[in-house]
């Protein structure tokens, strides 16, 4: 990676495609280069499910609703998303993986941590191996991919988002610490609105203010994601890349920036966590059967509730059990702080001919 990595350090690459589900559509289609483009649906009950740099340049971002999309961007145009195409693509991306390491932790179609340490080729600079797969899947693919090369997770991360797009960028041992301490609170992986917007309110807005506060202090106003934040904040990441595992549950939670007590204000926030839930099924190829919403009110009291269902859930039907479970709990007498929901009971997709439900009761 440099001279500064020891042998006792490793060596991790965060891999990063650039606006993946755009870019897909707009290599397949020509019409579609250059222009605002929405991977997602145009009714007013749509989410974008990515944008192109185009769109991302007027302030479009993934899991906003189309109708605030299309308001930023007038001239924004929608595509529907064709999740067997990415899928497809996502498989030669890995393959590409494969050829350096067999240590590939893939976070969705689009991104995956490489342990290159001990690697296929016995080459000592990640840096070396960062350029190839990126030029190798830019040969194969006709996409561009950016990365971040560091020895840890959190680092490698946060460098692959340095260079974007189709560029790559090295944090050194040597300057881990010092790169964590410049970094504003708000761009730590992993620290959404709602916690920087706490952090802030603590005085805390970067890197080095985050490294001033002791793990009581930040285990007390952060409870058991103290001891995280005040490892990151000294550049610290033991967490190894782990290969492909069977997950039991796939989730997704948001704090809000403010409280929440109307209905369509919750369902409004409910619908980009069903999003992105169904993002990470399609990128994997599975269903689940079981629906579990969270509720965490003002005063942190939490419920749940659930629903199984005899065979695995298709999209229309996920958002709308999901909705079905957030109506249930209302009308609410206190403020809601947080929304979740999680899918469970996987597994693989089953044939077309499979997949009409039987709710049980």
């Amino acid at each position: 990676m440099s001279p500064d990595c020891s042998s006792e350090h490793r060596k991790i690459i965060h891999v990063d495609m650039d606006a993946f589900y755009a870019s897909v559509e707009q290599r397949d289609n020509p019409e579609l280069r250059g222009k605002p483009l929405a991977v997602g649906g145009a009714a007013a009950r749509g989410v974008v499910a990515a944008a192109s740099y185009e769109a991302r340049a007027f302030g479009v971002r993934s899991a906003m609703p189309s109708v605030t999309a299309k308001r930023k961007c007038p001239e924004l145009v929608f595509v529907p998303p064709r999740f067997d195409v990415y899928r497809s693509v996502s498989g030669q991306i890995r393959e590409v993986f494969a050829e350096h390491t067999d240590l590939i932790e893939p976070l969705s179609l689009d991104e995956a941590y490489l342990d290159v340490t001990q690697n296929r080729l016995n080459l000592s600079s990640a840096t070396t191996i960062a350029e190839m797969i990126r030029a190798k899947i830019l040969l194969v693919t006709g996409l561009t991919a950016s990365a971040g090369i560091s020895y840890n997770k959190f680092l490698a991360k946060m460098a692959s988002d340095q260079n974007k797009p189709n560029g790559q960028f090295v944090i050194t041992p040597r300057h881990g610490p010092a790169f964590v301490e410049t970094l504003p609170i708000k761009k730590f992986h992993g620290v959404g609105p709602a916690t920087a917007a706490k952090m802030e309110a603590l005085g805390i807005e970067t890197g080095a203010d985050l490294k001033d506060r002791s793990l009581p202090f930040l285990q007390q106003h952060f409870g058991k994601s103290g001891l995280w934040y005040y490892q990151i904040a000294r550049a610290i990441d033991e967490r190894p890349v782990e290969p492909d595992r069977p997950r039991k549950s796939i989730g997704a939670e948001d704090t809000f920036a403010a409280d929440i007590i109307e209905l369509a204000a919750a369902i409004a926030e409910l619908k980009p966590l069903t999003a992105k839930v169904w993002g990470y099924c399609e990128g994997k190829g599975i269903r689940g059967r079981t629906i579990t919403l969270k509720v965490k009110f003002a005063d942190f009291q939490q419920i749940t509730r659930s629903r199984t269902v005899s065979v695995p859930i298709e999209f229309f039907e996920f958002e709308r059990l999901a909705s079905d479970l957030l109506r249930s709990v209302f009308p609410v007498q206190k403020e809601i702080r947080l929304l979740g929901v999680t899918l469970s009971s996987l597994g693989d997709v089953l044939p077309p001919e499979q997949r009409q439900l039987r709710f049980e009761l």
